[in-house]
């Protein structure tokens, strides 16, 4: 969990204090001999980062073991640590305190935003692109069918609006936009990762990629990994992302079809647990509708059709308003007593995945042991899953002289 406001700016000293051991301590060791992998899934060598998570009540913060760990910290080439330090030194507190406090009114404004990073980073890069509203000239991602339930565009727009009134012109959206997501995984109880800041705003969107590479919750396994590993990710990558899955809220309409008639056969996915069956049944009964034509390719990473409300306009306090909402089926059904992903890898384990996407991992041998690994120990996932989450908020960014940065984050001008 994220630690009071006010203690803001010393956790911020104290995150750039352990940055910089971690780098004396890559150098130190930087020559020495990297540990071999095993055969085993638990320990696979497809990430050569070791990291250490503490268990205090602080960020959970990470140490490093090699030169090529710290560099990870910014594989793009451009981006800074503390990018801000100088130009607006309060930009990431300010981030962290609003959406503390939007989430305090509206918890599931995290899941809204930790798929909204995603449905960015995933299609052209982290460039803000997915925030852009239709213009001359701009076919809007959010008007793709897989974006048509995103939310969270308001939160953005809050956090750009205070960062403006401190610092004019200065914190790019799609530094805000990484930076909020990172700050919503502390707050749904994941780890705290590092990450370097710097990023441009793009001038376009990509409708149509959006479209049509964007995962879905219907895809089977071979086409998950596919879509994950056209943009860098390998088995074990993909497994700890869907982690995200831990939270949220997916709409009846993205169950119903493993629930009733499963691809046609008049009877439910045979993958699926019966008591759990049954309690999906319970919260998505036979009278809604089946999965639209449009709704196959819209994407659920975490929460993907979350509880979070309509497209809300802040209300008079600041805070995002409420909608009425579909039926749905809770991600943490059990309750937010499990550590975030525990529950989601357990729940794989025991025939209870939610979304047809989330189950299928269970279907290859790889993927399979990777969801035990994570069921067991939860310090693994969480490392693997920071790790990815940096990764992710490092795609094909823009750094300066490209892109620029947009005043308001749904427009170009």
């Amino acid at each position: 969990m994220l630690i009071p406001i006010f203690d803001i700016e010393l956790m911020r000293k104290l995150s750039l204090l352990i940055f910089l051991l971690c780098v004396w301590i890559s150098l130190k060791n930087q020559n020495a001999e990297p540990k071999k992998g095993i055969t085993t899934a638990r320990w696979s060598s497809s990430v050569n980062s070791s990291l250490v998570f503490s268990a205090s009540p602080l960020p959970q913060l990470m140490v490093l073991s090699s030169k090529k760990d710290v560099l990870e910290f910014n594989d793009s080439g451009s981006l800074e640590y503390n990018f801000y330090r100088n130009s607006c030194p309060q930009a990431e507190q300010i981030v962290r305190a609003v959406v503390q406090r939007l989430h305090e009114a509206r918890p599931d404004v995290v899941p809204a935003l930790l798929r909204l990073v995603f449905h960015d980073c995933f299609i052209e890069g982290c460039d803000a692109s997915v925030l852009l509203d239709a213009a001359e000239g701009i076919d809007s991602e959010k008007e793709s069918p897989p974006n048509e339930t995103l939310k969270g565009f308001d939160v953005i727009g809050i956090i750009k609006s205070e960062l403006e009134e401190a610092c004019p012109g200065v914190v790019s959206c799609a530094d805000i936009l990484v930076l909020a997501a990172r700050d919503s995984v502390a707050l749904a109880g994941g780890p705290f990762y590092p990450l370097c800041t710097g990023r441009r705003d793009s001038s376009n969107s990509f409708s149509d990629l959006a479209t049509n590479e964007l995962p879905s919750p219907f895809h089977d396994l071979s086409q998950t990994l596919a879509s994950f590993a056209s943009r860098g990710f390998d088995e074990r990558e993909a497994v700890s992302l869907l982690g995200a899955h831990s939270i949220g809220v997916i709409h009846c309409k993205f169950l119903q079809n493993r629930l009733y008639n499963f691809s046609g056969t008049d009877g439910p996915d045979p993958s699926v647990e019966t008591s759990f069956l049954n309690l999906m049944r319970s919260k998505c009964n036979n009278t809604h509708t089946s999965s639209s034509s449009s709704s196959a390719t819209a994407y659920s990473y975490g929460g993907s059709l979350s509880s979070y409300g309509a497209q809300q306009s802040p209300s008079h306090d600041g805070s995002p308003s409420s909608s009425p909402e579909e039926p749905g089926m809770a991600m943490d059904y059990e309750g937010p007593r499990s550590p975030f992903g525990t529950l989601y890898y357990h729940s794989l384990l025991q025939g209870r995945g939610i979304l047809y996407v989330d189950q299928q991992l269970m279907a290859g041998e790889e993927t399979g042991n990777w969801v035990s690994a994570y069921a067991s120990h939860t310090s693994l996932f969480r490392r693997d899953f920071a790790l990815a989450m940096m990764k992710l908020s490092n795609l094909q960014v823009l750094t300066a002289p490209t892109g620029h940065i947009r005043l308001n984050c749904s427009k170009v001008g």
